[in-house]
């Protein structure tokens, strides 16, 4: 096994305005620069314009630019805010565009919501798993209730630093270890 930093995308599971996962992509991305242990950066799926799957014949530059970075990436870290029980459709669509892009990879989960986020984070389990994108344990749940201030600025309670770096622990983990089976 080569010392080779692993790379690590945290993406941004939201594309409308005034969204907040920009603030909270940030600060997870600040904590694990500090670990030193990987090469992380943010990818934001509102930067590809992805189309809605199947209204197009496919060949839009967005797709091929999503897949790119996708497949340059050995995991990541998914930033996902709860709409109605769910993850958002942008998210959706953006993990349906690039399937194989996904396999053999892991991920954390940093969600957000009324209830953390908790149930956005258990649809995104389950998708993952037919993706064949191994999902690690731990999972930092952020409310917006104690971790915003006017459901709009991020605050977080220095009691979530703990589980981010437990989740980072994790995804570097199997990262590492599901590199060797795509090599």
């Amino acid at each position: 096994m080569t010392n080779e930093k692993l790379n690590v995308g945290i993406i941004l599971g939201s594309t409308r305005q005034g969204r907040v996962s920009p603030q909270v992509g940030e600060w997870v991305k600040g904590i694990a620069d500090k670990r030193g242990d990987a090469n992380y950066e943010i990818v934001d799926i509102a930067d590809y314009q992805l189309p809605f799957l199947g209204t197009t014949d496919g060949t839009e530059p967005g797709i091929a630019a999503w897949n790119e970075k996708l497949n340059s990436l050995d995991g990541f870290v998914f930033i996902a805010q709860e709409y109605n029980h769910s993850i958002t459709g942008a998210l959706k669509n953006a993990l349906d565009l690039a399937r194989e892009a996904w396999n053999n990879k892991a991920a954390g989960i940093v969600s957000y919501g009324s209830t953390g986020g908790a149930r956005a984070a258990e649809h995104l389990r389950g998708i993952m798993g037919e993706l064949m994108i191994a999902d690690v344990r731990v999972h930092p749940t952020l409310s917006l209730f104690t971790d915003f201030e006017n459901y709009t600025t991020f605050k977080p309670a220095d009691l979530h630093l703990n589980n981010v770096n437990a989740m980072l622990d994790q995804v570097i983990a199997w990262s590492g270890a599901l590199k060797t089976l795509r090599q």
